[in-house]
């Protein structure tokens, strides 16, 4: 499918700056996959403290951008399967498994996340997550996601 922007991002996450985490969908297939991006940028307030003379984007953060990816695809495929249409939901991030760092992601790296839909079992999502500068692994795992209602 085609690509949407931040302003469609935000359509579907509840999360905004400074915790917006995927400035750009480039590709996905709704029950299949999804992949974007995150432009890390010396101007992110994490970096004020981690680390002031050598900036590291944390793990934690990386792990996010994907966890909201995962959300992102949920989001769409239950858009194109035409199911929860009339409700409010909201895609919490439930658990992680296999969790590995593979190199470091600095200011002025741009962060590729590639979320694949590996199955869905009483609501919760379990996706296969690999973030990539370029064409190095910085972080893959297993993370897992169900769909809230939000009351009215």
């Amino acid at each position: 499918m085609d690509d949407f922007n931040v302003q469609e991002i935000m359509r579907y996450l509840p999360h905004r700056y400074p915790f917006l985490m995927v400035d750009r969908v480039l590709e996905w297939e709704a029950g299949s996959y999804l992949t974007g991006i995150k432009n890390v940028s010396i101007n992110e307030p994490y970096f004020q403290g981690h680390f002031p003379i050598k900036p590291v984007m944390p793990g934690v953060l990386i792990l996010e951008a994907l966890a909201q990816a995962t959300g992102l695809l949920a989001f769409k495929t239950e858009e194109a399967r035409n199911e929860n249409q009339d409700k409010q939901q909201l895609y919490l991030f439930v658990g992680i498994d296999e969790a590995r760092f593979r190199r470091q992601v600095v200011p002025g790296d741009q962060l590729h996340l590639r979320v694949d839909l590996k199955r869905t079992v009483r609501g919760i999502w379990r996706f296969d997550a690999v973030a990539k500068v370029g064409d190095d692994v910085c972080a893959t795992a297993q993370l897992m996601c169900s769909g809230q209602e939000i009351p009215a």
